[in-house]
């Protein structure tokens, strides 16, 4: 059974042609293998390299890399972060409170002087009453 296959096989290769590209053929561009991106990014051939290394040296895989701590110290900041506001928030959520905050703030803005019209002004403004002050002065001294 076996020789049977044997033969087929070689019946159906003698009537295949054989590629063309293994014969060297000078009209023909020769096909290249592809690379791999992964492997040939330097980022990769780094890591590789970096692996290697801790390899040799002995350093054991055991311990976290560096952006797994990175992301688990986020999430820590996060977390406390989260919590603080929510305690501010429910501090704030008393009446009682709010109604503290409100009178602080109109305090405050009683206490503030008004501001004049010329403080609210852009300073380009500023500088244009002051050229007009300082150009009637001189106008005047002449006539004077």
């Amino acid at each position: 059974m076996y020789s049977e296959i044997q033969r087929e096989r070689a019946d159906i290769g003698g009537l295949m042609a054989p590629p063309e590209y293994r014969e060297w053929n000078p009209e023909l561009i020769k096909p290249k293998k592809l690379l791999n991106p992964v492997k040939a990014s330097r980022s990769h051939q780094e890591l590789h390299r970096e692996l290697l290394m801790n390899h040799r040296r002995g350093l054991g895989v055991d311990s976290k890399p560096e952006l797994q701590r990175v992301l688990e110290h986020r999430r820590r900041n996060q977390l406390i972060k989260k919590k603080k506001e929510e305690l501010e928030a429910k501090r704030l959520q008393c009446p009682f409170e709010q109604e503290l905050l409100r009178r602080q703030q109109r305090l405050n803005q009683l206490e503030k002087p008004p501001e004049k019209e010329e403080d609210r002004a852009p300073e380009f403004i500023k500088v244009r009453e002051n050229l007009r002050r300082i150009a009637t002065l001189t106008s005047e001294e002449r006539a004077l």
